[in-house]
């Protein structure tokens, strides 16, 4: 009997090894590395078309930032949101018309202004957990293999024939073989194992003619346009905080998280990124709500600039800023079910300002250790804006009321996102590079996949000592009021001769200025749909990424309700 249940288990063993060689030898027509937004969407439109697909996440959770708390969706031109991406919110929408799904509060007294049109298909706010259900239900309707936790081998997992990629190999072992690649990651790990060029940080302004990317140390920026940004203007200190642990005294040695190098030359570049934070899901109904609990490493050195902020005030703590939130800092949209959005505003909040610099090239193991840097930071944050004495009674009064909710992200214990929010990282160089004038209508793609609406954007990207002495933070840009501006397709694909057969939806060819306006969700599920559609192309044509003929895949983007032209008024 023994021996008999030993043979079954050895053969159970050798079918289980023969159907997971089989899923390894297999030959994808598209293989997509990272299951984002973007990722996601590209998976579907293969599918609709009848290509075997492959999805790769290297965590164990899909959607991104989508699914991982950015849930007021930044839109810029709702009009410019077509295919898939509008497929998505209005299957957002579908979910809430149901009261059922409305547990924490009544659906009608919910309001948000980015769900403001009577009528409207979609719905442009939501919860994390309904994100990920909606993505879950769109993919099963799909032929799409799903893998999680399977980590590219980033230093010679790329196989290439010529410019050709073969396959590519996960730390793991797996190796998965392809037609065609996308690289759908934030990071833009695929496109830099493939070897195609790629920068990180902010280029000189007169590298493209811009005015509002390299150093940004003017308070006010009047554009080519004569439109006004508020750069260093807004999300800084109030005047006179000093940067010393020992106030007044620079031999004490700076407070955690200034840096000690001179911020640079005001339009210059360098290698620097903009802050990363989490996008945090809060909820204040107290059967939903945990408190915010104080991490076992908490140092309070880390948050005497928020002290200090406060104590610097010359009037009452209302009359602090002039924009956002009169009390704390931070962007706090209402979301469905009495929970919200999160987000960094004002001098010292949730974005972890000069901590990321070495995110996009550093290791799996430097790169896990730079998020629970993240993470630490934000969860002191939050306990002391709650419960810490130094900080003002009326903002305590208000931030003790919120917490982190029971029935969000439970898979992490502590009821937090593991989604950092990576604004920037790689950036590819290829053929054609969207910069400020794309954003600005001062040139036009003649070749658009897409039409991104937003403001250029950019958040602070590090904190210094200005020269009076006391503490600044540099390189915010808020440029608003453009109309949408179509997206060359050049600008996801690497230059001709570096990579024939990838696609780069998420972190494309864009000026760090430019990227900050094209780096929105509702844009990476665009373009990863037009990356899909292109694939497809050079597939069913047997030609090179670069070689796909545009009025073909014109004619493809159209069929499949993408938006790359708005009448003009």
């Amino acid at each position: 009997m023994i021996k008999r249940i030993h043979i079954s288990i050895l053969f159970l063993l050798l079918i289980v090894h023969v159907s997971n060689s089989q899923e390894f030898n297999k030959e994808y027509d598209v293989v997509i590395y990272g299951a984002t937004s973007s990722g996601i969407s590209a998976a579907i439109q293969c599918s609709r078309l009848s290509k075997t697909v492959l999805l790769i996440e290297p965590t164990n959770r899909i959607g991104g930032l989508t699914t991982g708390g950015l849930g007021a969706t930044d839109i810029g031109n709702k009009n410019a949101i077509g295919g898939i991406s509008r497929e998505f919110y209005q299957n957002i929408k579908n979910y809430y018309s149901d009261p059922l799904h409305w547990k924490w509060q009544d659906k009608i007294t919910y309001t948000e202004s980015r769900n403001n049109k009577d009528g409207e298909d979609a719905m442009w706010t939501f919860e994390p957990s309904v994100a990920l259900q909606v993505y879950k239900e769109m993919m099963a309707n799909e032929s799409i293999d799903l893998i999680y936790n399977k980590r590219l081998l980033r230093d010679k997992g790329v196989k290439k024939e010529g410019t050709s990629i073969v396959e590519i190999e996960m730390e793991s072992g797996e190796v998965y073989k392809g037609k065609m690649f996308i690289d759908a990651t934030y990071e833009g790990d695929l496109m830099a194992s493939a070897g195609v060029s790629y920068t990180i940080g902010r280029e000189p302004n007169k590298l493209y003619g811009e005015t509002l990317n390299g150093v940004q140390l003017d308070k006010i920026n009047t554009t080519i346009e004569k439109k006004i940004s508020h750069n260093a203007l807004h999300h800084n200190f109030i005047n006179r905080v000093d940067p010393y642990v020992i106030k007044g005294n620079p031999e004490s040695g700076l407070l955690p998280y200034i840096s000690s190098d001179p911020p640079g030359i005001d339009g210059e570049g360098d290698n620097k990124i903009q802050a990363y934070c989490f996008r945090m899901t809060l909820t204040d109904h107290p059967e939903n709500r945990i408190p915010f609990e104080k991490p076992e490493n908490y140092n309070e050195l880390n948050y005497e600039l928020l002290f200090r902020n406060y104590e610097a005030a010359e009037g009452p703590i209302e009359e602090m800023y002039s924009y956002g939130d009169p009390l704390v800092p931070w962007i706090n949209t209402p979301m469905p079910n009495r929970k919200t959005d999160t987000n960094n505003q004002k001098g010292f909040s949730t974005d972890f300002i000069g901590q990321n610099y070495t995110y996009p090239e550093a290791s799996y193991e430097e790169r896990e250790k730079i998020i629970k840097e993240h993470l630490s930071y934000q969860k002191g944050l939050m306990w002391t804006l709650a419960y810490h004495p130094r900080i003002p009674e009326k903002v305590r009064n208000v931030v003790s009321k919120w917490g982190t909710c029971k029935d969000e992200y439970t898979e992490n214990g502590d009821n937090w996102t593991r989604q950092l929010y990576i604004r920037e990282a790689r950036r590819m160089i290829s053929d054609y590079v969207m910069t400020q004038k794309n954003c600005e209508g001062i040139q036009v793609a003649e070749d658009p996949v897409a039409m991104a609406g937003y403001g250029m954007d950019s958040h602070h990207v590090q904190r210094y000592v200005d020269v009076n002495g006391f503490v600044q933070n540099e390189g915010n840009v808020e440029a608003r009021g453009y109309p949408p501006y179509p997206v060359s397709y050049r600008s996801i694909i690497p230059g001709r001769g570096e990579c024939s057969n990838l696609l780069v939806p998420v972190c494309l060819s864009a000026s760090h200025i430019a990227f900050g306006s094209l780096r929105m969700e509702p844009v990476f599920m665009i373009l990863g749909q037009s990356a899909a559609l292109a694939a497809v192309n050079a597939i069913d044509n047997n030609v090179d990424i670069q070689d796909v003929k545009y009025p073909e895949l014109l004619k493809a983007l159209l069929e499949n309700k993408q938006i790359i032209t708005l009448p003009v008024r």
